[in-house]
């Protein structure tokens, strides 16, 4: 989850009280976010083992108490210090929540933000969007940009989704255009060199970013568009380039202290994202302009190789929504039962006001409707809205209550039976491995000399290797071998899995929806070794029924030298095995994956049906070792 890093004091002046490290502590619990450290600049250099600094540098740094505060991972709009203390303000019930207002300009007034078809190559979205008369000091300026930061690593994803950038508007003209152009073509002073003001072609800069130790912040980001043919570019009416996203901005439009109308610019891959950072970035510092909780809207349009627009919407869009959850929902998951009434004084709190009471149209009961505000696009799903009101209820106050049904934990028989199973076979010399569970086509029929079967499979694969969910743990075992190649197989090498393999099921159905599908524990064995290890294998399939209590037929006792100790076995009344050779003609799915005559299935009896088919073992066909480049014979088995 992400941390924000916040100067104690500065916090305090925004929440305008103080508050003991307690008693902050008491407050981020009651809120749902947590304190997890209180430090400061000179005790980080102290404590850090990679940076090294002088003496003097250290006493240099600042001594202010830092409040490090770890954050909900989708709450967006606490990631600086206006979006927490603005939160905590109104969860105090010291302030409203603010109403954000787009301020109406006719469109033929509004400023341009021109997208080329070029940027469909690389970044085709844009959003925009301008704050007016906003006013700068060191503290908000600095705020600003670890905004930016924050959620470039977070929702941004480093850049690859959205890339924002922000520029002083009286230093550029409009109308403004987002355009892609050869590295070549694209000339500009970066942000970076504003003292020396050296300008680069993109291309070189990109390289230069690669490798200067003073840049190496912005290394991460030049391969999202390196390999491009194009790189994104944003042009003022000028052809002055603004920024390089996702890269760096011009140093013509940086942000200064005195800045005081503001360009916002978001370039993406997902739009939807894309808004989400827009709505955050200008739901935060719009506090800052003359018109508290206000922006200016930029029309963006999408033009055609011939100049004619073609697509337009205008930005931000800092959409406000309605959402419902059931009064007997949010009270049952939470675990409190207060009135519908109540809930809606609690929506104020959490910025979900103002919040109604309706009716569900299909049971007739109530229901709350709250107000979720731009900042909120956490807010996807009733039991969010519970979550929060669960917030404002305050976790101290749920009452703990004995449970109306008393039941004890305990592991599921399977479980307990696989745990077992696993401990034995790996005291017989096995190594137990964990396959993935999704493989190839080839890898799960082909491969194994099998007919394609149904099989659970996916609809868009990242790749080959992951079309089909599994139905046999063979695959995996026998590519853990082919990456083993240089291991000593002098002495043998066992492998063993007891993982779930998903075979389609359109009969069996225990939930409410038919999902066709159905886990099935498997146990998979393999030797690979100087010989076929058959009679390996076939002694564990020995061992493996004895440890489950199950006893052999008569007609098996009578091949084994032991018949006589058969007699003190223990093992389950009705329950008994045997052995039946597998036969390509016997029409088994998994007959040609062994070599002929050299495989056989165990049959199971039970107490309540005839013999079944529980598994096969044998020597692997030499066709399948092929397949896998596995240069050994080996043996498999699978129950």
């Amino acid at each position: 989850m992400p941390t924000l890093a916040v100067e104690r004091d500065a916090l305090f002046e925004s929440l305008g009280r103080t508050y003991t490290d307690e008693e902050f502590d008491e407050l981020c619990f009651e809120f749902g976010v947590e304190l997890d450290e209180i430090t400061s600049e000179r005790e980080e250099a102290l404590k850090s083992s990679t940076v090294k600094l002088s003496k003097d540098e250290i006493a240099a740094l600042s001594e202010n108490v830092i409040y490090k505060i770890d954050m909900p991972a989708n709450r967006y709009d606490l990631l600086c210090i206006e979006g927490l203390s603005r939160a905590l303000r109104i969860f105090l019930g010291e302030m409203d929540a603010p109403s954000y207002e787009v301020i109406s300009v006719p469109e033929s007034d509004m400023t341009v933000m021109t997208v080329k078809p070029a940027t469909l190559q690389i970044r085709p979205f844009v959003v925009c969007a301008i704050l007016r008369d906003v006013k700068f000091t060191e503290q908000r300026y600095k705020s600003f940009i670890d905004l930016q930061d924050q959620l470039h690593r977070n929702l941004c994803r480093q850049r690859t989704l959205v890339a924002i950038g922000t520029h002083d508007m009286d230093t550029v003209k409009g109308p403004f255009s987002y355009d892609a152009r050869p590295g070549g073509d694209i000339e500009f002073v970066p942000l970076t060199h504003s003292a020396s003001g050296d300008s680069f072609n993109a291309t070189s800069l990109l390289e230069h970013y690669e490798t200067s130790p003073t840049c190496k912040h912005l290394k991460p980001y030049v391969p999202i568009i390196k390999d491009s043919p194009v790189y994104p570019v944003v042009l003022d009416a000028e052809e002055s380039v603004m920024s390089l996203p996702p890269i760096i901005n011009g140093s013509k439009s940086k942000i200064t202290l005195d800045t005081t109308n503001v360009f916002i610019e978001c370039t993406a891959t997902d739009l939807t994202k894309a808004n989400i950072v827009l709505d955050t970035v200008v739901s935060m510092f719009s506090e800052y302009a003359a018109k508290p909780f206000s922006v200016e809207p930029v029309l963006v349009n999408f033009v055609n190789d011939s100049g004619d627009v073609v697509k337009s919407y205008i930005t931000p869009q800092m959409y406000t929504r309605k959402e419902r959850a059931d009064v007997d929902f949010v009270n049952s998951i939470i675990g409190i039962d207060i009135t519908a009434e109540r809930m809606v004084d609690l929506c104020n709190k959490i910025q979900l006001g103002p919040a109604t009471l309706a009716t569900n149209p299909q049971d007739g009961k109530p229901q709350l409707e709250v107000t979720v505000p731009p900042t909120r696009s956490d807010i996807l799903h009733p039991v969010d809205i519970a979550e929060d009101i669960g917030i404002a209820y305050g976790y101290n106050n749920i009452v703990k209550r004995v449970p109306n049904t008393a039941t004890v934990g305990s592991e599921q028989p399977l479980n307990t039976l696989g745990d077992l199973l696993r401990e034995e076979i790996a005291s017989a010399g096995y190594t137990e491995v964990l396959s993935h569970g999704l493989c190839s086509i080839r890898d799960n029929f082909t491969a194994l000399r099998r007919n394609i079967s149904a099989a659970v499979s996916l609809s868009n694969p990242a790749n080959v290797e992951y079309q089909v969910v599994r139905t046999t743990l063979l695959p995996g075992l026998l590519k853990t071998l082919q990456h083993n190649k240089s291991a000593s197989f002098a002495s043998g090498f066992k492998l063993f899995e007891i993982s779930d393999v998903v075979l389609p099921d359109h009969e069996h159905v225990v939930t409410d929806t038919i999902v066709g599908a159905k886990n099935i524990r498997k146990l998979c064995a393999v030797y690979a070794g100087p010989t076929s290890g058959f009679e390996i294998i076939h002694g564990l399939v020995d061992r493996i029924m004895t440890l489950t209590e199950i006893a052999p037929e008569e007609e098996y006792i009578k091949n084994s030298t032991k018949g006589q100790e058969e007699k003190y076995r223990v093992a389950r009344e009705g329950w008994f095995y045997t052995i039946r050779e597998l036969k390509e003609e016997d029409g088994h799915p998994s007959s040609g994956t062994y070599f002929p005559g050299r495989a056989a299935q165990v049959l199971l009896t039970t107490p309540s049906s005839e013999r079944v088919s529980i598994g096969t073992f044998g020597i692997l066909h030499p066709e399948v070792l092929g397949n896998f480049d596995i240069q050994y014979p080996s043996s498999s088995l699978e129950l």
